[in-house]
């Protein structure tokens, strides 16, 4: 029986069965049943229930919000923004896929080129805990609308928000069988991805990532589209006061519980670096935290579960005896579930650090001498998704746009910024080139190149004559 908690109260909030490897492939099977009419429809069919969807989202948006802050512990504030990024993704994708997977046409001397767009078939897709509705729903949206099938897995901690998604689009009127919920751990993604799927679309961790690159290794026909972590950089260079706003904001938001969050604070050497630091430092110290459903405006939630925090621990810990100087400490909170945390702040500077990502509300700082130090200590990681300078010099600023590796790159605001109608992902451990957001159409969906003519015209042999 799979069950999920609120990890600011350990009250149960969802119980249910586990998907078995037969349920998988029964899921996957209906799928394929109903490709068919999907496909069959016009797209501006596909797009009117897209469209009810979004509606009816709307409609239980309060509802939803605090299902979404029962089983992650974020505050209201945040899963309410959440279920209005997923209303918004409707129109996004739709005008996502009119203009990257549309259908155009040329004139040529003998008829027309046209190039259309169709579905890969039936899309498996792996949820993530930290935006449960969000995330997916960019998965899942621009699949539906492009004709494919889905089946999904939410994380195995927030199973009650998928169930919900999936309720949503049946009150839209989505046909049977084109999006199936099985729930379940780590052996049921698995299950489903040895099934007989078309595309794999997953957002979680680099070492899953890297365990399904294995597993679909010799299934190219898979299209897979990877949304991994990251080791962010966020290069802060002057302006302390208002840095740290921008810093708190990269590091610590959603309890540090997002992908493109900032993981390295770079500074320079001396005084404009200390008062930085210093700076973030008071600024981190009175960060509110509280549960979802206390009044007032709280920064921080807990982390998602006990676990979480007790991994964050002992990560911080590592760090520690690594020889990280500790400039505010990593605390549980008095009175508070093991899973609210304070924000830390470690100085990694001349530390062999471990090249990973700590999903928490956890910040090192490296000093360097010179802008060349700050580039390369922004590159020295195997991971792309995000980076960040913080700097009043525009000629800095080109320099990072130029030479830093990362597929969100942002100037004088949050490493997580991001929108619907750009691109979100990343390079190296980060994702597989497969970036989501506006750019999820081309991913959920191939190119088909016809040239055509009417009639029946012979076509010169070379050779032969007439």
């Amino acid at each position: 029986m799979l069950q999920s908690f609120d990890p600011a109260s350990r009250e149960l909030v969802w119980e249910g069965p586990v998907a078995s490897a037969d349920d998988c492939h029964r899921a996957i099977a209906t799928a394929h049943a109903a490709l068919p009419g999907w496909r069959a429809l016009p797209v501006a069919d596909r797009i009117a229930i897209a469209h009810r969807y979004a509606q009816v989202l709307g409609e239980r948006r309060a509802a939803l919000a605090q299902l979404i802050s029962r089983e992650t512990g974020k505050l209201l504030w945040e899963s309410d923004a959440e279920i209005g990024s997923m209303i918004a993704k409707v129109d996004v994708s739709i005008k996502a896929h009119a203009e990257r997977t549309g259908e155009r046409a040329a004139d040529m001397p003998f008829g027309r080129a046209v190039l259309r767009h169709r579905g890969h078939g039936v899309m498996a897709v792996l949820g993530p805990y930290n935006f449960p509705g969000h995330l997916p729903n960019g998965h899942i949206v621009p699949a539906l609308i492009a004709g494919n099938a889905v089946v999904f897995k939410p994380s195995e901690i927030t199973p009650a928000t998928g169930a919900a998604m999936a309720d949503a689009w049946a009150a839209a009127g989505l046909p049977d069988g084109l999006l199936t919920v099985v729930q379940g751990g780590r052996a049921t993604g698995e299950a489903l991805v040895a099934g007989d799927i078309d595309g794999l679309l997953f957002t979680g961790s680099a070492g899953a990532g890297a365990a399904l690159r294995r597993a679909l290794v010799d299934r190219p026909h898979v299209v897979m589209a990877l949304e991994l972590g990251g080791n962010n950089p966020l290069v802060a260079w002057d302006s302390p006061e208002a840095a740290a706003s921008i810093i708190v904001n990269s590091a610590f938001i959603t309890t540090g519980q997002r992908c493109s969050c900032a993981r390295r604070l770079i500074v320079p050497e001396g005084r404009v670096g200390d008062a930085i630091v210093e700076a973030t430092a008071a600024l981190a110290a009175q960060l509110p935290i509280a549960a979802w459903n206390e009044p007032g405006d709280a920064f921080m939630g807990p982390l998602v579960s006990d676990q979480a925090a007790a991994a964050s621990h002992r990560a911080v810990s590592d760090l520690i005896a690594r020889g990280a100087r500790v400039i505010r400490p990593f605390d549980g909170v008095q009175d508070r579930s093991a899973a609210f945390v304070t924000p830390a702040l470690l100085d990694m500077t001349g530390v062999d650090a471990p090249d990973a990502e700590i999903f928490a509300p956890v910040l090192t700082v490296i000093r360097v001498p010179d802008f060349d130090a700050a580039i390369a200590a922004t590159n020295a990681t195997s991971f792309g998704l995000s980076a960040g300078l913080i700097s009043q010099d525009e000629a800095l600023w080109q320099r990072v746009v130029e030479e830093s590796r990362a597929g969100v790159v942002n100037r004088n605001r949050p490493t997580t910024g991001a929108a619907g109608n750009m691109p979100f992902g990343g390079l190296g451990a980060s994702g597989n080139h497969r970036p989501s957001a506006y750019y999820a159409a081309d991913y959920c969906a191939y190119p088909i190149a016809s040239f055509e003519a009417e009639g029946v015209i012979a076509v010169p042999v070379n050779g032969v004559s007439g």
